[in-house]
C-alpha cells in the first residue's frame, strides 16, 4: 500500500534516499546554504562597518537584526508564492533579487547607517529562502521521513559558518564593501546548479485563495509550533548574527577570531539540524523540544555569568547545539499536523523563527547600550525558553492523542 504525501508516491516504510528525490534535496540545501550565508553577512562584516560609520552598540544590533526581521515577513510571502508557483520558480525569483542587490551595493557603497538598514532589507530576501527550500524538499518525502528531509535541507543554515569564516578575512584584505559583490559569485554558481537540479514535486495542490492561505492561524496549534520555532531557530540565527559583536566588544577579540569562534559556533547547531530531525522522527518531536529548551534555558544564563573566552564559547556552542537540535524537530511535528498547508506553514513558523531571531539581535544591541552589557539579553531569551517549556507541556498530552497516532508517527 502506498504512503501518499502532498502528491508524492512512496512505498510506505521506504527507506530514505529510495523515498524521495535526491538532485532537488541537494539543491534545495545549496540554495539554502548559499542564501544563509548571505543573509546573515552583516553580522561577521558588523566591527569593520561600526568602524567607518561609527554606529552605537544600538546602531550595530539594529543592522544585524533588520535582515532577521524582514527575512521574517517575507518568508510568509515566499509560503504564497510556493504554493501558487512552485517552490522552484519562486527560489529563482528571490535569489535574482539578492544578487542584483548585492551587485548595486558593491558599485555604489554603502556609506551610512540608512544605507546598511536598506542593503539589510534587500538581504531579508535571502533569509525568505527558508519558506522556499523546505517545501521543495519536503513535497519529495512521505511522512515516516519528514525529519531527515527537513534536516538535511535545512542545515542550508550552515551557511552561515561560510559567512563568519571568511567575510572578517575577506574584509581586510579588500575592504568590507567589496566582500558584497565577492559575494555575488558564489550566488550566481549555485543559481545555475539549482536550476539544473532542482523540481518540483509532481501532484501539487491547487491554488487557493488569499484568505484560505491563513486558515492554520485559526487554530491554536499553528501558534504553539510559531511560538516555538521562535526561540529555537530565533535563539540560532540571532546568536548567529550577535557573535562577532559579542566577541569584538565582550572580549576584545580581533575581527577575524571573532568570525572563527563565531563559526564554530555555528557549525555546531548547523551539523546538528539534520540529527535533531532524525532524533525527531525516532523518539518525537515532543520529547526532543523538552530537552532543547532546558538545555537551551541553562547555557544561556551561563553565558550572561561567562567571564572567559572559553567558557563562553563553550556555552554558546551548547546553546547552538540544543537550537539547531530544535529546528529540526519543530519541523518534524509541521508536515505531520499541517501536510496539506506545508508550503504557508512553513513560511508561517519560519517568519516566527526570524521575529525571535530579530528580538534577540536587537535586545542585544539595547542591553549592551543601557547596561553597558550583553548579559540582560541573554537572560530574557533563556526566559522565553522556558516559557516555551511550559507551553510544550501544556499541548504535548492533546496533540499525542488527537493528531499524533493518527498515522503511527512519533511526536
Amino acid at each position: 500500500m502506498a504512503t501518499t504525501f502532498l502528491g508524492a508516491q512512496a512505498p510506505a516504510k521506504s527507506g530514505f534516499w529510495s523515498s524521495g528525490h535526491t538532485p532537488t534535496l541537494i539543491a534545495a540545501f545549496l540554495y539554502f546554504d548559499l542564501a544563509f550565508m548571505v543573509w546573515v553577512l552583516l553580522g561577521p562584516l558588523a566591527p569593520e562597518i561600526a568602524k567607518t560609520l561609527m554606529l552605537t552598540p544600538a546602531q550595530k544590533g539594529l543592522m544585524v537584526a533588520v535582515p532577521t526581521l524582514v527575512g521574517a515577513v517575507l518568508r510568509v510571502v515566499n509560503g504564497l508564492l510556493v504554493d501558487r508557483i512552485g517552490p522552484k520558480n519562486a527560489g529563482t525569483i528571490s535569489q535574482v533579487i539578492v544578487i542584483i542587490g548585492l551587485f548595486v551595493a558593491w558599485s555604489f557603497g554603502v556609506t551610512s547607517f540608512a544605507g546598511t538598514l536598506a542593503l539589510g532589507v534587500i538581504l531579508g530576501f535571502a533569509g525568505a529562502s527558508f519558506a522556499i527550500a523546505l517545501p521543495l524538499a519536503s513535497r519529495w518525502y512521505p511522512p515516516e521521513h519528514q525529519g531527515k528531509a527537513m534536516g538535511l535541507a535545512g542545515m542550508g543554515n550552515s551557511g552561515t559558518v561560510l559567512a563568519a569564516l571568511f567575510a572578517p578575512a575577506l574584509a581586510k584584505l579588500f575592504g568590507w564593501n567589496s566582500v558584497l559583490g565577492l559575494a555575488c559569485i558564489p550566488l550566481t554558481i549555485v543559481l545555475a546548479v539549482y536550476i539544473v537540479l532542482a523540481k518540483d514535486a509532481p501532484g501539487r495542490p491547487p491554488a487557493k485563495s488569499l484568505t484560505d492561505y491563513f486558515q492554520p492561524l485559526k487554530q491554536a496549534d499553528a501558534w504553539w509550533l510559531m511560538g516555538f520555532y521562535a526561540v529555537t531557530f530565533g535563539g540560532f540565527v540571532g546568536l548567529a548574527a550577535s557573535l562577532p559583536i559579542y566577541f569584538t566588544d565582550r572580549f576584545g577579540l580581533t575581527t577575524i577570531q571573532a568570525g572563527y569562534a563565531t563559526a564554530g559556533c555555528v557549525f555546531a547547531g548547523s551539523l546538528i539540524r539534520p540529527l535533531g530531525g532524525a532524533l525527531a522522527d525516532s523518539i518525537g518531536g515532543v520529547k526532543a523540544l523538552t530537552a532543547v529548551f532546558i538545555l537551551a534555558a541553562f547555557a544561556l544564563v551561563g553565558v550572561s555569568l561567562a567571564e572567559s573566552v572559553a567558557g563562553a564559547l563553550f556555552l554558546f556552542v551548547l546553546a547552538m547545539l540544543a537550537l539547531g537540535t530544535g529546528n529540526g524537530s519543530v519541523f518534524q511535528l509541521v508536515p505531520q499536523r499541517f501536510s496539506a498547508e506545508i508550503g504557508v506553514m512553513t513560511g508561517l513558523v519560519g517568519m516566527a523563527g526570524g521575529v525571535g531571531g530579530f528580538y534577540l539581535a536587537s535586545s542585544l544591541g539595547l542591553a549592551k547600550q543601557w547596561t553597558g552589557s550583553f548579559s540582560a539579553g541573554f537572560l530574557i531569551f533563556a526566559g522565553l525558553a522556558l516559557v516555551a517549556l511550559a507551553g510544550l507541556t501544556l499541548v504535548k498530552g492533546k496533540w499525542r492523542a488527537s493528531w499524533g497516532a493518527a498515522d503511527g508517527v512519533r511526536i
